[in-house]
C-alpha cells in the first residue's frame, strides 16, 4: 500500500469517527455505492454500503471532506519547513506545504549552516541572498540555520556555500561553516539531503577538517564505518593489528602531518609548503609513521589503509 493511500485511509477513519459513515477503498460485495475521491492529485475508487439517494448524499459529503482535509490549521511557515527538514510529518503533510506556499517539486539540495553569533541576522541575510532563487531558509536552533536550494546549472552547490560563508563574514562579521547534502530529485526528499548536510558538518568537526564548506560525499566512507556496530569496528581495528597506532594518534603533530599529506594527494612538495616545514622534516615524520605502523603512506594502498584506521580510531574514542 502506498504512503498516499495509507494516509487517505487515516482520513477516512477520522471521517468515520466524526460522521459514522464507513468508506472502503476496495469493494465489499452486496449493495454498495461506488464513487471517487481525490487526494494528492490522484483519484481513488471508494465504496460505501447501501444504494439510493441517502448513499449518494453521503458519497458527496465524503468527497468534499477528503478534498478539504487540508483546510485544518497548520503551523506557521518556518515551523512547517523546520519539521519537513527534520523528516517529521507524513507525505501528505509535505504536499500541503508545497501547495500552500507554491513550492516547486524539482531537484534540490539542503545546506546546514552553523554560525558563531547573530543567528537572526544571519537567517535574514541568507534569505536575502537566496531571494531570487526560490530557495527556502529557516532557523533550526540558536546556532544553526538550514536552506533548501533548488538545483541551478549556473552555480554549483559548493560555489553557493562558499559565497554564503564569505558574505556572512564580510557583511555581518559572522563566521560560518556549511554542510552540503546530496541533490535529491524532488522536494519531497529534502529531509534526506538535510540529514546528509548535518552529517557533513558533524563529521568535519569530528575529524577537525580544514575549511568552512563540507559535502556529504567527502564523508561517505566515514558514515559507512560509523554505521557499523561498535563491536564490528573494534574487530576490524584488531584485524589491522598495528601496534604503534596509538602512539601515532596521540601525537597531534604527527597525525596532523599525515592528514595534510593525504589531503594534498601524497604530494611532498605541496605538503611541506602548506605546513611551512622543511622537506627533510616531513620525510622524517613519514618515516616514523612507517616504523610505528608498518604503513608507508607515500604508497596509495597504504595511505588508504591508514585513512581507514584513522577513522576507526576516532570513531572509537
Amino acid at each position: 500500500m502506498s504512503g498516499e493511500s495509507t494516509e487517505l485511509n487515516l482520513i477516512l477513519n477520522d471521517i468515520y469517527e466524526k460522521t459514522g459513515v464507513q468508506v472502503r477503498l476496495t469493494p465489499n460485495g452486496g449493495e454498495e455505492t461506488e464513487f471517487s475521491v481525490e487526494y494528492c492529485g490522484e483519484k481513488y475508487r471508494a465504496f460505501l454500503s447501501g444504494k439510493g439517494e441517502q448513499a449518494e448524499r453521503a458519497a458527496k459529503l465524503i468527497s468534499y471532506l477528503v478534498e478539504n482535509a487540508d483546510a485544518q490549521l497548520l503551523p506557521d511557515k518556518n515551523a512547517y519547513l523546520k519539521n519537513i527538514l527534520l523528516g517529521e510529518g507524513s507525505r501528505r503533510y509535505l504536499y500541503r506545504f508545497m501547495a500552500k506556499y507554491n513550492v516547486q517539486d524539482a531537484p534540490c539540495y539542503a545546506l546546514d549552516i552553523i554560525v558563531d553569533k547573530r543567528i537572526s541576522e544571519a537567517i535574514a541575510h541568507v534569505e536575502n541572498c537566496l531571494s531570487e532563487t526560490g530557495a527556502l531558509a529557516v532557523g533550526m536552533d540558536e546556532t544553526r540555520l538550514a536552506a533548501a536550494v533548488f538545483e541551478d546549472d549556473s552555480q554549483l552547490p559548493v560555489e553557493l556555500a562558499n559565497f554564503l560563508v564569505q558574505s556572512l563574514y564580510e557583511e555581518l562579521g559572522v563566521k560560518a561553516s556549511v554542510g552540503i547534502g546530496c541533490t535529491v530529485k524532488s522536494f519531497t526528499e529534502i529531509a534526506e539531503s538535510y540529514h546528509q548536510a548535518a552529517t557533513a558538518v558533524r563529521m568535519s568537526g569530528l575529524l577537525k577538517s580544514k575549511g568552512e564548506v563540507h559535502t556529504y560525499r567527502e564523508y561517505l566512507l566515514i558514515k559507512m564505518l560509523e554505521d557499523l556496530p561498535e563491536g564490528k569496528r573494534k574487530e576490524y581495528m584488531e584485524q589491522f593489528h598495528i601496534t604503534g597506532a596509538k602512539e601515532v594518534f596521540a601525537d597531534e603533530e604527527m597525525i596532523g602531518t599525515a592528514e595534510e599529506f593525504l589531503e594534498n594527494s601524497l604530494n611532498l612538495s605541496e605538503t611541506s609548503r602548506n605546513l611551512y616545514m622543511h622537506r627533510n622534516t616531513l620525510m622524517y615524520r613519514l618515516d616514523k609513521i612507517e616504523r610505528l605502523t608498518g604503513l608507508n603512506i607515500r604508497k596509495f594502498s597504504d595511505a588508504v589503509t591508514f585513512r581507514v584506521i584513522t577513522i576507526l580510531y576516532k570513531l572509537m574514542q
